[in-house]
C-alpha cells in the first residue's frame, strides 16, 4: 500500500481582515490524506475541535503541526482519528502565511480501507473499501464541511 508517494505542496497566504468576525479563512473540515505537515507563521489562526470546542494552536517558532488524515483513519480503523480544524480570518495588520504538504497515496487505483491485521469478528471493519480516485472524486464534489467525507465511506451509514 503506497500511502506518502503523492506529496502535494500548498501555500496560504492570509490578507489582514477588517472585519473578521464576519468571515472565516477557511471553513471547518478535515484533510483527506494519510498525513498534512503544516508550517503555520507567528501570526496564528489555526483552530482544531477538542470536546466539541474550538481550540487555538498556538505558533512555535520553528515547530510543524502534524495533521492526520481521513485516509489514516479509514485504514486504521480508527486508531487514529482525523482532526477537525479551520482556520479564522486574519485580524492581524501583517498577512498570514502558511505552508502544507499533504501526503496521499501515489497508486489511485488500489483499494483502500481498514487493514486487514486491524479487523477480527471483535473489531469489524468500520469502513468500506474503495479506490483513491473514488475517494478523492468524492472529497472534491462536496463542500469543506467537518468530517463528511468518513461519514460517507463508514459501513455503519449503509
Amino acid at each position: 500500500m503506497s500511502c506518502s508517494g503523492g506529496r502535494v505542496m500548498v501555500g496560504h497566504y492570509y490578507p489582514y481582515c477588517p472585519e473578521p468576525n464576519k468571515t472565516v479563512g477557511i471553513a471547518s473540515h478535515t484533510d483527506p490524506g494519510v498525513l498534512t505537515v503544516l508550517l503555520q507563521d507567528q501570526v496564528g489562526g489555526l483552530q482544531v475541535k477538542h470536546d466539541g470546542k474550538w481550540v487555538n494552536v498556538k505558533p512555535v517558532h520553528g515547530a510543524l503541526v502534524i495533521n492526520v488524515g481521513d485516509l489514516l483513519q479509514m485504514i486504521s480503523n480508527d486508531k487514529y482519528i482525523s482532526v477537525e480544524h479551520r482556520v479564522y480570518a486574519n485580524p492581524q495588520h501583517e498577512p498570514r502565511v502558511s505552508i502544507a504538504v499533504f501526503c496521499n497515496p501515489s497508486i489511485r487505483d488500489d483499494l483502500y480501507g481498514p487493514l486487514p491485521e486491524l479487523v477480527s469478528p471483535e473489531v469489524p471493519a468500520l469502513y468500506q473499501q474503495f479506490t483513491y480516485s473514488e475517494f478523492m472524486r468524492k472529497f472534491f464534489t462536496k463542500e469543506l464541511d467537518g468530517k463528511s467525507l468518513i461519514k460517507y465511506f463508514s459501513l455503519e451509514n449503509k
